[in-house]
């Protein structure tokens, strides 16, 4: 199975209870910003709001888990690069 399971029509419709499926949804939402790139709070709430209602649940999620970097003030926002 796939994370594609959560989804219906490109919405989150849940966030997955399993460890595994959460970090594989925030690997797929990761994608949706570039390397390189300083972002706004804005911005990415901007792209997480189209795929789920609670879009700073998502974006604490991605913070949380190194899957995106806030700088101390959290004005700036970059991918974070995953080893």
């Amino acid at each position: 199975m796939t994370i594609e399971r959560f989804f219906k029509d490109d919405k989150l419709m849940t966030i997955p209870r399993k460890t595994k499926d959460k970090l594989l949804l925030f690997e797929k939402l990761s994608e949706k910003f570039e390397q390189d790139t300083d972002y706004t709070e804005k911005e990415i709430n901007d792209v997480l709001k189209n795929y789920y209602d609670d879009f700073a649940i998502l974006r604490r999620f991605l913070v949380d888990n190194d899957y995106l970097v806030r700088d101390d003030y959290g004005t700036v926002y970059r991918k974070q690069v995953k080893k």
